[in-house]
């Protein structure tokens, strides 16, 4: 399956009201797993294929910003077996862009999180797939990978402060995180209502959207139910 395509017409859907940013929690892989009798990197496999299908369904739909709960800061505590399973799929990930740039539509990929603790083959590889689609103006897909929401907003603080900067507002925070400042929608499967650290900057007026689906039976259906959702909320923003 191509890690990208070309923006094709989506038959199913129309929206006259989509959001600017989307964020997603791919969530339910091991449960997943486990209901099949299969180890956990067999759960993580089948989401790395359903953010692939969902990736160019958001791409395929206009929409502009779309950011993807991937490998949180806690993940590493997890047992080393899943953690190196996960790795070796961003590896996979990676090499299959790569390869597929060529005939890549006009999405823009970018990684957000710390750099710590991931490997330097695995980080040439994300910065040359960030430079190979930088200059692309279609959806950009934000990959979230030892990524935290907390540790965001700090590392937005820090580089302020070496700026020299002796006062912070608001504004300022929002032009040093890593993705596009505010998030719209947030959409979390497999029956979990919490933010476990996402997007906490992004997400101050974001609508929610949960199901009981686990994230490897996750399909555009289920993504148009969550926009169809969205597009008949009454957004006051605080108001």
């Amino acid at each position: 399956m191509a890690i990208f395509s070309k923006k094709t017409k989506t038959e199913d859907a129309k929206f006259e009201v989509l959001p600017t940013h989307l964020g997603i929690i791919m969530d339910g892989n091991g449960r997943w797993a486990k209901k099949r009798g299969l180890p956990r990197s067999a759960g993580h496999k089948a989401g790395a294929n359903v953010f692939r299908t969902i990736s160019d369904e958001c791409a395929n739909l206009g929409i502009k910003y779309v950011t993807f709960y991937a490998f949180s800061t806690e993940n590493w505590k997890r047992p080393k077996e899943e953690v190196d399973a996960l790795m070796s799929l961003f590896k996979d990930y990676l090499l299959e862009a790569k390869a597929d740039m060529v005939k890549a539509g006009n999405n823009k990929i970018k990684f957000i999180g710390e750099r710590d603790g991931i490997s330097a083959e695995l980080l040439k590889l994300m910065d040359e797939a960030e430079e190979e689609t930088a200059s692309h103006t279609g959806t950009t897909v934000y990959l979230a990978v030892n990524y935290g929401g907390r540790q965001e907003i700090v590392s937005a603080v820090n580089a302020l402060i070496k700026e020299g900067k002796e006062e912070i507002n608001e504004k300022d925070i929002s032009d040093n995180i890593y993705t596009y400042p505010e998030c719209d929608l947030i959409i979390r499967p497999s029956g979990e209502q919490r933010l476990s650290n996402f997007l906490l900057w992004q997400a101050a007026y974001s609508e929610f959207w949960y199901s009981d689906v686990l994230w490897p039976d996750f399909k555009k259906e289920d993504l148009y139910k969550a926009l169809s959702d969205f597009e008949s909320r009454n957004r006051r923003f605080g108001a």
